[in-house]
């Protein structure tokens, strides 16, 4: 079982034609990842900067082909990048539809959409399909299983005592009977125990700022006890 250094990125994994990459994930800045198979390429929380790293590793013949985009809830570090990759297909007059897959209720990503197609609508060369996902039922995108799951992300309320739990999302990608699990951001809950488990690759959130339990991220030490369960991990979203 191999743990990468924490803060280190790029993270690559790679089995046969299944590869994920992560360009960054530092909580209150961005996160950025790439999934690509041979007959798939996928963009999960595509926050500020994903374009110019997309660019710069992958360039404009990778970019027109991503299909899907999957986010794991509307804060500012998971969909910051949303509006400039929605431009810069259009600029590359891609065709074929787009469609973003987010948590029923995430009201960061209508609303970018409804901007955008307010600006840009008249002149967008391709259409973007919004699937709120409210069920845990799994479903296929170009030969890969995708199965969301609940998790436990809470934001502060402006009192900065309490919390309120926003629309959140795991997601597990089947391809060639191997498997990832990517948790995006919550706290310790059952949902990201049992989806992790056996998992090829685990990508997990410790984002706690301290090693006490929390209510709005997992320590360190609860992240790794879950990735453990999986064949290899990531810890992911660990404050700098």
């Amino acid at each position: 079982m191999r743990q990468p250094d924490l803060h280190k990125y790029p993270l690559i994994w790679r089995k046969d034609d299944f590869f994920i990459k992560i360009y960054c994930s530092i909580p209150n800045i961005a996160t950025g990842i790439l999934l690509t198979t041979s007959k798939a390429a996928f963009i999960i929380d595509p926050g500020d900067g994903i374009l110019r790293d997309l660019n710069k590793d992958v360039g404009a013949e990778t970019i027109i082909k991503v299909s899907d985009i999957f986010v794991s809830h509307g804060h500012h570090d998971h969909v910051g990048g949303v509006w400039s990759l929605l431009t810069y297909l259009s600029v590359l007059r891609r065709k074929a539809p787009l469609t973003i897959h987010y948590p029923k209720g995430c009201v960061e990503i209508k609303s970018i959409y409804n901007a955008f197609h307010q600006v840009y609508g008249k002149e967008l060369s391709y259409k973007v399909i919004l699937k709120p996902v409210e069920k845990q039922t799994a479903f296929s995108r170009n030969s890969v299983k995708i199965q969301p799951f609940k998790v436990n992300h809470r934001e502060p309320l402006p009192d900065g005592i309490s919390s309120e739990l926003i629309p959140s999302l795991g997601y597990k990608f089947h391809y060639d009977s191997k498997s990832i699990c990517y948790g995006g951001d919550t706290a310790y809950c059952d949902n990201l125990v049992k989806f992790a488990k056996g998992s090829d690759l685990a990508i997990i959130e410790a984002g706690a700022r301290d090693e006490h339990a929390s209510e709005l991220h997992m320590t360190i030490e609860q992240a790794s006890q879950i990735g453990k369960t999986a064949r290899e991990y990531f810890l992911v979203h660990v404050p700098e």
